[in-house]
């Protein structure tokens, strides 16, 4: 992470628990609008506002999950995809991943999950990189919180996750019920109301699943 990005998250985003996981504090925003005018510069965003300064419901239901389910990550290769704040990638190394991986193509939010693996006590790679049009390597388990906002996401991530899947690699997803969301893919494995900002959602609770992908179907 660069001493600038770093600064940045630490001067706009306290540190602080996460509402529906508060064994784990992130760098967070108080004010969405307010932070997005102030990355017009540098870090703009085109996805106002920035991901990573939030616990978004679909990660906090993720991370949630992974948290009480631990053997979900133990012991294995895990990519957190898009990982925004980090919050999903901080919790697979608590919970005894060998390795995480946290992806994003966002300067601040990398510098930000370097910020939030540190003050947690976790070991996390983080890499900004756009690696959907790839595949998701040496990883046993690949996890995505709240990453279908909209159609031209979705349509790329879903190609990459069924990739995965494809090659025997283990997917879940954080979602609340975003639109773009391929549901018939997917199978329900958990269930939550999460705390989320009105000024993020308009609400301040989230009915948000936890979803695995299918594998493809044998003949």
């Amino acid at each position: 992470m660069t001493d600038t990005a770093a600064d940045f998250v630490r001067s706009y985003a306290a540190l602080a628990p996460v509402p529906f996981l508060p064994e784990i504090k992130l760098h967070q925003a108080d004010e969405p609008i307010g932070l997005w005018e102030l990355t017009e510069g540098e870090y703009r965003s085109e996805q106002p506002p920035p991901f990573w300064a939030f616990a978004w419901a679909g990660g906090q239901a993720l991370a949630r999950y992974v948290f009480d389910h631990p053997e979900t990550t133990a012991g294995k290769r895990v990519l957190d995809l898009a990982a925004g704040s980090g919050l999903v990638a901080v919790t697979a190394s608590l919970t005894g991943a060998a390795s995480v991986r946290a992806v994003d193509i966002d300067p601040l939010s990398c510098a930000a999950i370097g910020l939030n693996a540190a003050a947690n006590g976790a070991d996390v790679s983080v890499d900004q990189a756009d690696i959907l049009g790839g595949d998701a390597a040496d990883a046993e388990i690949v996890l995505a919180g709240d990453v279908f906002y909209s159609q031209a996401m979705a349509d790329r991530m879903i190609g990459f996750l069924r990739r995965a899947v494809k090659n025997g690699t283990r997917v879940l997803v954080g979602d609340p019920d975003r639109a773009f969301l391929p549901k018939p893919l997917f199978r329900e494995v958990a269930a939550y109301d999460v705390p989320t900002p009105f000024a993020l959602e308009s609400v301040t609770v989230k009915h948000t699943r936890v979803w695995e992908l299918r594998g493809p179907a044998k003949a």
